[in-house]
């Protein structure tokens, strides 16, 4: 009956010790949880640029309007008989300069004068 309780608790040992080392284990699956995680969020991020690319060839397919938008928006390109015309914007500093001559042109013809010199 001992040599039978020995060879039980021997086998229980080796079975809990299983669960904790070797393949399989718990700390084995929590890896392996981890992992499948990362993967997922990978392939989520993935499916969302197949997503954009298919919706750029759907609009790319749809017809010639979505082709004609993309020729003029990156290429500049325009139809015949179309007319391009590009608007140079002054930079801020110039705008800021000037401003500021107007304002003190503006200034200088609200204030009457009141100089009272008499040679």
């Amino acid at each position: 009956m001992k040599a039978l309780l020995i060879i039980f608790s021997l086998l229980l040992v080796l079975l809990i010790g299983r669960m904790w080392v070797g393949p399989g284990s718990y700390p084995d699956r929590w890896r392996l949880d981890d992992r499948t995680i990362i993967q997922e969020q990978e392939n989520n991020a993935k499916q969302e640029q197949i997503n954009k690319i298919q919706a750029e060839l759907d609009d790319v397919s749809s017809g010639k309007e979505a082709l004609e938008e993309r020729a003029r928006s990156e290429l500049g390109m325009t139809k015949k008989g179309e007319t391009f015309f590009e608007v140079i914007m002054k930079p801020e500093t110039e705008k800021r300069k000037q401003n500021v001559v107007e304002e003190k042109d503006s200034s200088n013809t609200e204030k009457p004068s009141t100089d009272n010199k008499t040679n």
